[in-house]
């Protein structure tokens, strides 16, 4: 098992026809990469920050967070909108920088999300599994590894997004990289190094991890509920703050559907205008919007 799960670091496809593993057992070696990305974030004690490490931790929060947001949710498991095949795979590359599974596996499990939410076959439900589990155990766990073809056929069609997501360890360790190496070139005269912009780097990345896991974990727990859904999802400003959108999960789970989340003018909803800022430049087009009988209900 441990030879498998070293060389599922590098092709994450390798065995992909074997059978699901147990959902609760977490093989020990595959957290060494979680770990190793939460100990870099201690590295700032001894780099200090910059405004430059600053402003790289800020803006690869916010361009990857959108990512995911709109690209892996949005795009991938909901088909929301429509992107030319160009675009679809700068979404699929940039929410693969976050360190987060590759685009298929990612719109696999959302999609098994919402058939079975806070139900006996949800990976990730608080109520059954526990907040902690749901917010960051599930996808460590064996039987949430494989990436399940069979959800997203639409997806596999496209072998650019298949090779994004068996080689998923790729895009987060290659920007790492480019971090370092910024940072060593910028040097003394923008007051950073490579260690400090790879540290930064890291801060960003588990900051973003689990502000994502809070949708899974905290929206199935503390919130609003302004639509009586079959599940236990809920709203928050907060979180929708912190997600570009996704904190207003009641909303979400009442029409899935929409490529806007924040379904009243004032629930912000960050990545609903990125999408219309991309629409009117022409990159992405059809976005769903939201039934009127929802909107003004």
């Amino acid at each position: 098992m441990s030879a498998i799960s070293l060389l599922r670091w590098i092709d994450s496809h390798h065995g992909i026809d074997a059978p699901v593993g147990s959902p609760r057992h977490i093989d020990l070696l595959r957290l060494g990469p979680f770990i190793a990305v939460h100990l870099g974030c201690l590295a700032v004690l001894w780099t200090g920050a910059s405004p430059i490490a600053l402003a790289l931790a800020g803006g690869l929060y916010l361009v990857r967070m959108f990512g995911i947001t709109a690209g892996y949710h949005r795009l991938f498991s909901h088909r929301a909108f429509e992107a030319p095949r160009w675009v679809a795979f700068l979404f699929a590359l940039l929410g693969g920088t976050a360190g987060q599974r590759g685009a298929l596996w990612w719109a696999a499990h959302h999609r098994h999300h919402h058939r079975h939410s806070d139900g006996p076959e949800d990976l990730h439900s608080p109520a059954r599994q526990g907040f902690w589990w749901s917010h960051l155990g599930w996808f460590l766990a064996d039987g949430a590894f494989r990436t399940r073809l069979e959800l997203v056929p639409d997806l596999a069609r496209h072998r650019e997004l298949v090779l994004l997501d068996r080689f998923d360890v790729i895009p987060p360790v290659a920007l790492g990289a480019a971090c370092w190496a910024l940072g060593a070139w910028l040097g003394d005269a923008w007051g950073t190094s490579g260690l400090q912009m790879l540290a930064w780097y890291c801060v960003s990345t588990v900051v973003l991890a689990h502000a994502t896991f809070c949708v899974n974990s905290v929206m199935h727990v503390w919130g609003s509920r302004p639509f009586a859904t079959r599940d236990g999802s809920r709203n928050s400003l907060l979180v929708a703050l912190m997600t570009l959108g996704e904190g207003w999960h009641n909303n979400h789970h009442r029409y899935a559907a929409s490529a806007r989340q924040g379904f009243r003018w004032w629930e912000i909803d960050l990545s609903w205008y990125a999408l219309l800022l991309l629409a009117a430049c022409g990159l992405v087009s059809r976005l769903k919007p939201v039934p009127a009988a929802l909107r003004e209900g």
